[in-house]
């Protein structure tokens, strides 16, 4: 190597180096001075919605703790699929955020064939905010009174127990998926157009049954004009504390909710996601925004910081319930 090689060497190091200082300097005031601005974050569904619900209180209190106003911006459309693309395509600089969904990030990616955007690697996951379980309701004039006769009549008759949901794909349709495969039996599925149509037919004992997140049916619970069965959740809903368990009902170790987590776009700077991380977390603990969710069912998260593992495991499950159900979306 000759002297004036030496020389270029030593002297592309050198801005190698100063380049990638430059870069941490950067990063790190963009950290300090984030956020300078009002946040956006998006609900891929329209107002009103469940995932309404759970996202305007916290876009407020998120608000407050980091000392600039936070946008709701509702995107509905494609189960959800509409705003989720938006926000995986928006500059990662923590400005933009997606109120995700069980659906968005964990069951569209098995469910739609032509998703543009894909529900892991193109987010990087904040925290885990809220969940709801599905609860198992029929109308009272139907002759199921319990899990167990439930599970005996599907047995006794396959395919003669119908439930119905919200539609294909969608938490309930798959809770039912995977209670029927837990159970052992062979249930006949209805969708409909979205729940409130379901709910419909079910309060007038067209349908037997339903699984429907808990916030949806509550009401009518507490009014006596549905029943609940049995609730998918690990443990008990503290708004319905009679009301089982599926594995306590005898369906073992049985688990599933609907969700919800904050995601912002993938390559968001590591300080900026600490950052974030922090606030959300500071929120989602906090007395104030337990009580802005109500009594509905739906739950603060007890561990914001698991979003990521939580996800993962998530997707598995949901994407092997959408794979046994046939449903597919184009």
């Amino acid at each position: 190597m000759t002297a004036t090689d030496r020389d270029l060497r030593r002297r592309l190091l050198a801005a190698a180096v100063l380049t990638a200082l430059g870069a941490g300097a950067a990063g790190a005031a963009l950290a300090q001075s984030f956020p300078d601005r009002p946040l956006r974050l998006v609900v891929p569904f329209p107002p009103g919605g469940p995932t309404d619900i759970v996202g305007r209180p916290l876009a407020q209190l998120l608000g407050e703790a980091l000392g600039q106003p936070v946008v709701v911006d509702n995107r509905g459309g494609a189960g959800g699929s509409i705003g989720a693309d938006a926000v995986a395509k928006a500059a990662p600089d923590g400005y933009t955020l997606l109120m995700g969904t069980v659906g968005t990030n964990a069951i569209n990616g098995a469910l739609y064939t032509k998703l543009p955007h894909d529900p892991v690697r193109d987010f990087t996951p904040i925290a885990l905010v809220a969940s709801a379980p599905v609860a198992v309701v029929v109308n009272p004039a139907a002759p199921i009174g319990s899990i167990k006769d439930l599970i005996d009549q599907a047995r006794a008759k396959p395919g003669s127990v119908s439930f119905g949901s919200a539609g294909n794909g969608t938490p309930g349709h798959l809770t039912g998926v995977m209670f029927a495969s837990a159970a052992g039996v062979s249930l006949q599925h209805v969708p409909y157009k979205g729940s409130a149509p379901a709910i419909t037919d079910l309060l007038g004992n067209q349908i037997p049954m339903m699984f429907d997140p808990l916030q949806s049916v509550i009401q009518h619970v507490r009014s006596g004009k549905l029943r609940a069965l049995a609730i998918s959740g690990k443990t008990r809903s503290p708004v319905l504390a009679d009301v089982p368990t599926l594995d306590e009902a005898g369906v073992k170790d049985f688990e599933s909710t609907a969700w919800w987590g904050v995601f912002a776009p993938a390559g968001l700077p590591a300080d900026v996601a600490a950052k974030l991380r922090e606030a959300v977390a500071k929120v989602v603990t906090s007395a104030a925004y337990k009580e802005k969710l109500g009594n509905l069912g739906v739950e603060p998260s007890k561990d914001p910081g698991s979003l990521a593992e939580f996800q993962k495991r998530e997707v598995a499950k949901w994407g092997k319930a959408v794979r046994d159900s046939g449903a597919t979306v184009n």
